[in-house]
């Protein structure tokens, strides 16, 4: 089974398809990792393993840091390090490299990130309120207004929806359609966008939820319509 991987979003870009169709995509540097500790059932209650991804200076680290990293055949300090629940845990050993060919083209896989802060934003970015009217003298054009009935509830219900923190939250997109792996160069792309900068780090792991009436995706050379003519060669130069 496929657990999945860490990378770095790079960007966005767009590709055609075997039809011709713009499919706009996102870039991931999908590895190389390293696993670092392997947890299974027994000793630590569930199946997970743990890995690494990327390097920073050893100035930026500490020892403890470095003897988890030495335990796994690592000589450099890792920038990014997450734990991902597998159902089984035996086919993966500490220090084994996990690179960007355990995806193909067709899988769906789910992505997460942290979405770009915003800072502190009022009600109309934020959830979209529609605000008062425009004219001069309405003295309401972006504010509050009215947050609850005072003869009803007297108070404030909870989760509604105010000005606030906006953004740098963890965020997962599910059902992503694999279009591209390239594994020598450790990249993948995904259709659609995923959260996050460029140059942030993500989790790119197995889809839990396939979509309805899902097909791996299979090269189809399409026979050309009827009534069609080729285009004429050009005549040969003399």
């Amino acid at each position: 089974m496929t657990a999945g991987i860490l990378g770095k979003k790079l960007g966005m870009t767009h590709i055609y398809d075997e039809k011709g169709a713009l499919t706009p995509v996102t870039v991931i540097e999908a590895g190389p990792c390293y696993v670092l500790q392997v947890k299974d059932a027994k000793r630590d209650g569930y199946t997970a393993i743990q890995l690494c991804y990327g390097e920073k200076k050893t100035s930026r680290g500490n020892k403890a840091e470095m003897g988890r990293l030495k335990k796994a055949g690592r000589e450099k300090l890792a920038r990014f390090v997450r734990e991902i629940r597998v159902s089984d845990a035996a086919p993966y050993q500490v220090g084994q490299k996990i690179a960007a060919d355990i995806f193909a083209v067709g899988d769906f896989v789910d992505v997460n990130g942290t979405s770009i802060g915003k800072g502190f934003q009022g009600g109309v970015k934020r959830w979209g309120w529609a605000g008062g009217p425009g004219g001069h003298g309405s003295m309401f054009h972006r504010a509050i207004g009215s947050i609850q009935s005072g003869a009803r509830l007297s108070r404030v219900t909870k989760g509604h929806h105010m000005p606030g923190h906006m953004g740098n939250a963890a965020i997962t997109v599910q059902n992503l359609e694999v279009l591209r792996v390239d594994s020598q160069n450790s990249f993948i792309a995904v259709r659609g966008s995923i959260p996050g900068a460029a140059n942030s780090f993500v989790i790119v792991k197995e889809a839990r939820k396939r979509p309805k009436g899902f097909k791996k995706r299979v090269a189809v050379v399409l026979p050309p319509k009827k009534g069609f003519k080729a285009a004429p060669k050009a005549a040969a130069k003399k």
